[in-house]
């Protein structure tokens, strides 16, 4: 795809220059201007260019699209039914899903209670069966208190 590299000498490496030659303009001559029957050929449309050339062609005429089959207007029962339907579906479902919340809290606060009654039961439980050394009152060992009121020190 590429050349070799080979060595050339100085005067080998001269550059060559090529000029391109300039292409002359075609002679134009305006076109002819004829006459047509109004009815039978489509209308011509002729420009002047700013050099002079005159341009000659039919005018396109754009495209009309088909038009758009009317379609039959709803009626404002039919709507407000249509409407009516899709809100009674989201009412029904915000209470299916609030019945489903009030019952998972219902049964949340019933294990909470149940769970208190058995911690509590079991404390009074050992509380109860607890062994005690004396039944009522409270043992104070009177050697070793101090009574700062009557100034005895034991």
């Amino acid at each position: 795809m590429y050349p070799e590299h080979t060595r050339h000498t100085a005067a080998e490496r001269a550059v060559e220059v090529h000029q391109p030659t300039p292409l002359q303009p075609a002679a134009m001559t305006p076109a002819p201007m004829v006459a047509v029957q109004p009815g039978a050929v489509p209308s011509v449309a002729s420009i002047v260019l700013p050099d002079g050339r005159v341009v000659t062609g039919y005018a396109i005429n754009p495209v009309q699209p088909e038009p758009l089959v009317a379609k039959p207007p709803v009626s404002r029962a039919a709507v407000n039914v249509a409407l009516g339907g899709v809100g009674f579906l989201a009412v029904c479902g915000g209470l299916l899903l609030l019945t489903t919340f009030i019952t998972a809290l219902t049964v949340l606060i019933n294990q909470l209670i149940t769970l208190a009654a058995v911690i509590f039961g079991g404390w009074i439980a050992v509380q109860v069966f607890k062994p005690h050394g004396h039944q009522g009152g409270s043992t104070v060992n009177i050697r070793k208190a101090i009574f700062k009121r009557n100034h005895f020190n034991g």
